[in-house]
């Protein structure tokens, strides 16, 4: 789309009313509703989670309704924003951090499973080179997002991405055999 064309639109849904914004908007995402709630059903498992998430990303998807610029693609346009909005989700979490050295931790626990599965889980764990253990450890154990973990680390947040996804995939390959 040219610049011209670009400027066109854009003065063109400035001067659009109230009623006609919300017609547009309507028409725009109507028919995608029932598959953006599936979608987030199916990401969180929770029912009134996928609810919010829907309802964040009409909010985000109605803020930026006129930066979309083909109107065919809006299904793929929300689904990426519904994706990035159940992100957030865990961005914004921010884990509350306490005094008590880790170590001592360990110490007082005194509920150590000694189920096989476990069992086979720390092995596999133990298993996993040292750069895909890391990373895995430092979100599942300590509660580190993403960002923390490449900083943590000193890579960047898609490298630390594809750590974690390596790791989880990997740890699969490790464990799924010792259950048939």
């Amino acid at each position: 789309m040219s610049n011209l064309t670009t400027t066109f639109s854009n003065n063109l849904y400035k001067s659009e009313t109230p009623a006609a914004r919300e017609i547009r908007f309507q028409n725009l995402i109507g028919k995608h509703m029932t598959d953006l709630f599936h979608y987030a059903y199916w990401l969180v498992h929770d029912r009134s989670v996928a609810e919010d998430l829907v309802q964040e990303t009409m909010l985000r998807a109605w803020k930026a309704m006129d930066r979309l610029k083909k109107p065919e693609a809006a299904k793929g346009w929300l689904i990426t924003i519904l994706r990035r909005e159940n992100a957030r989700r865990f961005e914004r979490f921010q884990p509350q951090f306490s005094a008590i050295p880790t170590e001592a931790l360990e110490e007082k626990r005194q509920d150590y499973d000694t189920s096989t599965e476990a069992f086979v889980l720390r092995n596999a764990i133990a298993e996993l080179p040292e750069e895909y253990r890391e990373p895995l450890l430092l979100q599942v154990i300590h509660g580190y997002s993403q960002k923390e973990i490449a900083a943590e680390l000193g890579i960047s947040v898609a490298g630390a991405g594809t750590r974690l996804f390596r790791a989880r995939k990997k740890l699969r390959a490790l464990v799924e055999p010792a259950q048939d």
